[in-house]
């Protein structure tokens, strides 16, 4: 762990606190904690402090700096894997570190569903990408553990706040982008900007892999960059089905056609295989290496996750934006025979313009829909049900405000045949009401539903 800190009660003997200014923290007010806690050095922006102190400019950018400056060199000897995108993040990173695993490699994961070492879960993290001094201490964690790949998300938030200033990628990859953050990036045109940053993070000699289906795909094309795809491309996907519970695959590379089964279910997975397969197999390791350990890889929880409910069946799964909620649908769809209910809602205090696309969404694609709350935060119910149903055409809804009654009902109309989508919380196991978290997990629910 390095003796610098920017939460003052994180601090510990001898450490240094930099006072950072958040959005709605200032470190500032709370470096007098810092130094009953122990820190014998102060980095501020203005003050007088018992303790050795250096004034600066920004403490952000100091603390990136000095970071930077001090630690990155540390990284060298280590294999970066990067992936941004709107949707197919957590799957495909999540993938990558089990195949590499599988392959004898050690690794870490870093994202939105923690901190894995092997494969193995270590802790939670506040955002899907660290702010840089969390960042660089579960680097050097992992690297005193003998990893060898750091697999990591990237999000619009990190790339735009710098959070990956001095991590070089071997491999970075681009997954799609769709409507989602415009709360932040105001237009799709700044929220591609933002993502396209990636490509000045890799090495020298590092590939830039990208998903050419999506209609941004071509925008990442830098000086190696390989593609995937059902359209012409390197890795050119010519073909799937369902069999069962699994997919099999054709795919294209080098003019070589290979088969391959695997667990993952979904058209969308295909993408997130696919990708996580080019990426070992631009780090060193055959195709032929990575197809027989794929029957033994599985997507994170609360991805596309089927649990048998009656004679029906109950999908957990995190699509919280348009384009996520219109593949998820279009895929069981695609699937199963019988009736398709989905139930769905969207966050408070987050991006508003995606509310009716998606209320229009589920309900043209869905036989039933239930809406319900997601994380309110500190908006109004009401305000966010209203956004979502100007959206709507059709009335095969309805409204249950409380998400634990809602798949409930959802589970109670299930019939032979049947799915029941339980979107847009997928993994998390809670429920933001005002500034409180709330325990609630949607798989909870459902094995209540199941045992009683």
């Amino acid at each position: 762990m390095l003796n610098i800190k920017t939460d003052s009660r994180k601090v510990l003997k001898n450490d240094t606190f930099v006072a950072i200014k958040g959005h709605t923290v200032d470190g500032h007010d709370y470096i007098d904690t810092a130094i009953k806690n122990g820190a014998t050095k102060i980095v501020a922006e203005h003050g007088n402090y018992p303790v050795e102190t250096l004034i600066v400019k920004n403490c952000e950018k100091y603390l990136n700096d000095y970071l930077v400056n001090n630690y990155s060199k540390y990284f060298n000897d280590l294999k970066f894997i990067g992936i941004t995108g709107t949707n197919g993040k957590t799957t495909t990173a999540y993938l990558t570190s089990q195949m590499l695993t599988k392959l004898g490699v050690k690794n870490a994961y870093i994202g939105t569903i923690g901190f894995y070492i092997n494969s193995e879960f270590i802790r939670e993290l506040p955002n899907t990408t660290p702010d840089i001094l969390l960042l660089y201490n579960l680097i050097l964690e992992a690297k005193e553990l003998g990893v060898k790949v750091i697999v990591m998300e990237v999000s619009s938030h990190a790339l735009s706040y710098e959070r990956i200033n001095g991590i070089k990628f071997d491999v970075a990859g681009f997954t799609n982008l769709t409507e989602d953050h415009l709360d932040y990036h105001k237009t799709m045109e700044n929220y591609l900007e933002c993502k396209k940053k990636i490509i000045n993070y890799l090495k020298k000699d590092g590939v830039m892999i990208s998903n050419i289906d999506d209609e941004y795909g071509l925008c990442f094309k830098c000086n190696n960059f390989k593609t995937l795809g059902f359209k012409e491309s390197d890795y050119q996907i010519i073909n799937y089905k369902y069999n069962n519970l699994t997919t099999n695959i054709e795919l294209k590379y080098k003019n070589k056609l290979y088969k391959i089964e695997t667990n993952l279910l979904g058209k969308f997975n295909i993408y997130n295989y696919i990708t996580a397969l080019a990426f070992i197999n631009n780090i060193g390791y055959s195709i032929e290496d990575i197809i027989k350990i794929t029957n033994s890889i599985y997507p994170p929880n609360g991805r596309n996750e089927a649990i048998k409910v009656k004679e029906g069946v109950a999908i957990i799964d995190y699509a919280h934006t348009p384009d996520a909620v219109e593949k998820i649908i279009e895929t069981h769809k695609e699937m199963n025979k019988g009736k398709i209910i989905t139930i769905v809602g969207c966050g408070g205090d987050r991006d508003p313009k995606k509310r009716p696309i998606m209320g229009e969404i589920a309900t043209n694609l869905s036989d039933f829909v239930i809406l319900t709350n997601d994380n309110p935060r500190t908006e109004s119910e009401e305000n966010i049900m209203n956004d979502i149903v100007k959206g709507i055409k059709k009335d095969n809804y309805k409204i249950i405000y409380d998400r634990k009654l809602a798949i409930k009902e959802g589970l109670d109309m299930l019939d032979k045949n049947d799915t029941l989508l339980i979107l847009g919380k997928g993994h998390e196991d809670y429920q933001i009401i005002g500034n409180t978290k709330h325990h609630l997990s949607d798989k909870e629910e459902v094995l209540k539903y199941i045992e009683n």
